[in-house]
């Protein structure tokens, strides 16, 4: 075995050249002349342009889809540059910005109805967990999280903040309201209307002492009164335009099973989807007349 080692070496030697063997540093790697060093943000590869980042997360957002899937659908992006821009722009302000144009341009050429405002929670899958989620009671303790949302008359989100699964309607309740009073629009609120699960004492004050005037309040079933064996009908009220808002939310594929792990990236997965909400329904205004 010796023996054959030996001409092994011998034979591996003799056929590689000797200028491959390195008996020093390397040689610095020198470009050719006329090569153009100066490139956009010092790198060596062109910025993908912000449009088709744009789409990207907007396919993401909309499909429910990874973020693999996502740049793959769109093409020429990869999905190592949608995450890097997604969270620049979140550092930005860019989807709280474009939330902002999309709802003073609703305001200017439609108009909010705030004559009355109906308030509403709504539970989805979270199954990555991280900030703001928490076992959802709904779906056998499963991580999830959950939206509490304000809408105006005709269903327009004004206000709205998250929280785990496992938070109760009325304790997002004063947080929600206060989304609104940011926004500039609580003082213009009319009534304020609510399903049975805010019916507390607690509850109610806290609205009240945020500048609520008047609240519409369902009221819940005194302790030890059997329910009816015969079904009836759900009354609603006006506390209908939050539950079609929900709907609305739900035909997002990111708000209905989110994978994000952070809460400032749902909130801005939420502040786009309304922005594209508000844009739609621009869009239809525009149209209005036609056939």
């Amino acid at each position: 075995m010796t023996g054959f080692r030996v001409a092994r070496e011998e034979a591996c030697a003799q056929s590689s050249p000797a200028s491959s063997r390195r008996s020093g540093p390397p040689s610095p790697v020198t470009c050719p002349p006329g090569h153009r060093t100066a490139t956009p943000l010092g790198c060596h590869r062109r910025r993908v342009p912000d449009r088709l980042c744009f789409s990207g997360i907007l396919t993401r957002l909309v499909t429910g889809c990874s973020w693999h899937v996502a740049a793959y659908l769109t093409g020429g992006v990869s999905e190592t540059t949608l995450r890097a821009r997604r969270t620049e722009w979140l550092a930005a302000g860019v989807f709280d910005k474009l939330l902002a144009e999309a709802l003073a341009a609703y305001d200017r050429i439609i108009g909010l109805n705030l004559a009355d405002v109906a308030v509403d929670g709504s539970l989805h899958k979270a199954p990555c967990g991280g900030e703001g989620t928490g076992p959802n009671p709904t779906d056998r303790g499963k991580l999830g999280w959950k939206w509490s949302i304000a809408t105006e008359r005709w269903g327009i989100p004004i206000g709205w903040t998250i929280a785990g699964a496992n938070r109760h309607d009325a304790v997002l309740l004063e947080p929600t309201l206060q989304a609104v009073l940011d926004n500039g629009l609580l003082a213009e609120v009319g009534t304020v209307h609510l399903d049975r699960g805010y019916d507390s004492p607690a509850t109610l004050q806290r609205a009240t002492e945020l500048g609520v005037g008047d609240i519409n309040c369902a009221k819940k079933r005194p302790p030890g009164s059997s329910k009816t064996k015969t079904k009836t009908k759900l009354k609603l009220g006006l506390r209908w335009p939050v539950e079609r808002t929900n709907s609305w939310f739900t035909n997002f594929g990111q708000l209905r099973r989110n994978t994000d792990r952070y809460e400032h990236q749902r909130l801005g997965q939420i502040a786009l989807a309304v922005a594209l909400i508000l844009t739609v329904k621009l869009t239809k205004w525009a149209k209005r007349w036609n056939t």
